[in-house]
This record gives structure tokens, C-alpha cells and sequence, in this order.
């Protein structure tokens, strides 16, 4: 099995989500959980039938397929849809990040009394699964009201999420002594205007040029070209290509005006790459974590869900947001349950 020539090995992943597709279809089950599952049942901590090297390719082919994730995810932010229910997805958004992080914080803090680990702990909580979401909802061909809110909150979150952390890791480094207070504050502002900064550039020349050779849409060619550039260029300035990816997004669907259909060609490309990436994301899954997590990690899982869920509601109740958005927004930020909320309510 070490000898099987990369080609065969992928190959055989394209099979295994197909199947995974058809199975979960009929089922009522999302591909993403059977993916990972199938992922984690052939890696090193079950039945290891993979060879090894495949953990090189992990990282790899996450930067491919969450650029692609970022690019789809940042169409959402039209000024159309911002009228529409920008109000109630930032506000949703902010609500779940903070509710999440709070609720984190103190349970870890009230088991382990340990400040710096309670604050990043609660840094990490907030942040949600764009590709996850993104592939259950394109899944389940939920094009409603709450399956575009959901798209809408997820990709803000990563915004959101690396402030926070970057706040709360200043925090604690400020409680242990160690780091440069100042350093930290910059590079998190960095992080994220720097991404913002790289998605516009690269976005506007993206909007004036591609979806000319064929009227209307860009082909795979020129819409990959420019979203793997925007993924490298961010990597290579050390600044979040998935934000700088959802910028460009956004750019290109307010400013291609001579665009009919500006994300069909990736959107049909990702599946490829999001299929391997979720195996792969199994593939490295180590059971043996588990038990020295303990009752800490059971307990970071509950309060992060609960932020999640609970905060969702209220914040959605507070905005008086349409009845489907207060009664689901919570549970659907857990992208698993998705598939189901999304085919019975929309």
C-alpha cells in the first residue's frame, strides 16, 4: 500500500466522496460528516490503510480548497444582500462571536483556574467552518432566506475571529509577561487589513477583466488564476488568505457588473479539492488527543455550542428576524445540522 502512486490515491478519495455524496443523499446525512469519518477510519488512528506521506499533503490542499471556500463566501457580500439582512448577519455574527468566547472563557477558567489558557481558549471558541457550511448548504440546495444569512454570518466570522484572538492572545501574554504588547496589537490589525487590503487590489482587476472571453463568466482558467494569486500573494504578506479571498469575492460581485454568473466556474472546481481536504482533515484526526482533554475539552465543546446556539437565537429575536432565521440560525451555525434545517425549511 506504501508503493500506491499519488494519481491511484486520488483517485480513489474522488470515489470515496462520490459515494460518500450518494450515501449521505439517501441517508439524510451530510457528505462532510461521512468524509471525515471515512477520513479518521483509514488514518493512523484507527485502521491506518493510507500511507503516511499523506499529511504532507494536508496543508496544501487546504490553502486550495478554503481559497476557493473564501472567494465563494465573499459573493454573499453584495450591496443588494447587505441591504437585505446585513443588519441582521453582522449583529447575529458579533453576538454568537462573543457569547461563544465568553462562555469558553469561564468554563475553562472555573476547571482549571488558569487565566492565559481560559483567554486563548475563549480566542479560538469563535471561529465557525466556512468550508463545512458552505459544502452542506451547496449540498443540500438551500438557497433560502436562512442558508443565506448562515453563508453571510460564517464568512464575517473570520474577520471577527482573528481580532478577538488577537486581542485575547495580547491579553494573555500581558498576564504571563512574555511577548511585546504593542507588536501583537499591530500584527493583528495587519492580519486582517492587510487581507482586506490584498482581495481589492487583486479583485478589481479580476472584475474589470475576466468574463469577456465568454460574455458573462469568467472561465475556470482566469477565475482560478486570480483566486490562487490572491490566496499566495496573502500567504506570502503572512496575512489571512481566507479573509483576502472573501474580499475579492465581494469585490468582484459589486464591481463586475458586465458578470451574469462570476462564481459558477469555482464553485463546480472546489468539489474536488473540498472532497480530499475533508478525508484529509479525518486522515489527521489523533484519537489518542482525546483523553488527556478531558473534561476540559468535553466542556470547551458544550460552552462554544451554547454560545452558538443561544446567542444566535436572541441576537435573531432581538433583530426581529424573519421567524425560519430565529428558530434554526443557532443550530445552523454547527454546519452539520444544516442539511436537514435547510431541506425542511427552504
Amino acid at each position: 500500500m506504501n508503493a500506491m502512486p499519488p494519481l491511484m490515491i486520488i483517485g480513489v478519495f474522488l470515489l470515496v466522496g462520490f459515494a460518500a455524496h450518494a450515501l449521505g443523499t439517501k441517508m439524510g446525512f451530510p457528505r462532510v460528516s461521512l468524509l471525515l469519518l471515512t477520513g479518521l477510519a483509514a488514518g493512523p488512528s484507527c485502521f491506518d490503510v493510507i500511507p503516511c506521506q499523506l499529511s504532507t499533503w494536508f496543508s496544501d490542499i487546504a490553502h486550495l480548497a478554503l481559497a476557493m471556500v473564501g472567494f465563494l463566501l465573499g459573493g454573499n457580500f453584495t450591496a443588494a444582500e447587505m441591504r437585505e439582512r446585513g443588519r441582521i448577519v453582522v449583529n447575529i455574527s458579533l453576538a454568537k462571536t462573543f457569547a461563544a468566547a465568553l462562555l469558553v472563557f469561564l468554563a475553562v477558567f472555573v476547571l482549571t483556574d488558569n487565566l492565559p489558557l481560559s483567554l486563548l481558549l475563549a480566542g479560538i471558541a469563535p471561529a465557525s467552518a466556512p468550508a463545512a457550511t458552505l459544502d452542506v448548504i451547496h449540498e443540500s440546495r438551500s438557497r433560502g432566506t436562512l442558508s443565506k444569512t448562515v453563508l453571510g454570518i460564517v464568512a464575517i466570522d473570520d474577520a471577527w475571529g482573528v481580532i478577538l484572538f488577537s486581542l485575547l492572545l495580547v491579553c494573555a501574554e500581558a498576564v504571563t509577561g512574555r511577548g511585546q504588547v504593542h507588536q501583537e496589537i499591530l500584527l493583528g490589525l495587519w492580519d486582517v487589513g492587510g487581507a482586506l487590503l490584498v482581495g481589492i487590489m487583486i479583485g478589481l482587476p479580476m472584475a474589470w477583466l475576466t468574463g469577456r472571453l465568454r460574455k458573462g463568466e469568467p472561465t475556470l482558467v482566469e477565475a482560478a488564476g486570480f483566486v490562487f494569486l490572491c490566496a499566495g500573494l496573502a500567504i506570502a504578506l503572512n496575512v489571512s488568505y481566507l479573509l483576502a479571498c472573501m474580499a475579492m469575492g465581494a469585490t468582484v460581485a459589486n464591481r463586475a457588473k458586465h458578470h451574469t454568473r462570476p462564481f459558477l466556474e469555482i464553485e463546480g472546481a472546489s468539489e474536488p479539492f473540498l472532497v480530499i481536504f475533508f478525508l484529509l482533515a479525518g486522515y489527521s484526526f489523533d484519537l489518542s488527543l482525546l483523553p488527556p482533554l478531558g473534561v476540559i475539552g468535553f466542556s470547551y465543546v458544550i460552552a462554544r455550542s451554547l454560545g452558538f446556539i443561544v446567542a444566535g437565537r436572541l441576537a435573531a429575536q432581538y433583530l426581529k428576524a424573519p421567524t425560519v432565521i430565529r428558530r434554526h440560525v443557532g443550530w445552523c451555525l454547527l454546519p452539520a445540522d444544516h442539511a436537514s434545517t435547510g431541506q425542511q425549511q427552504e
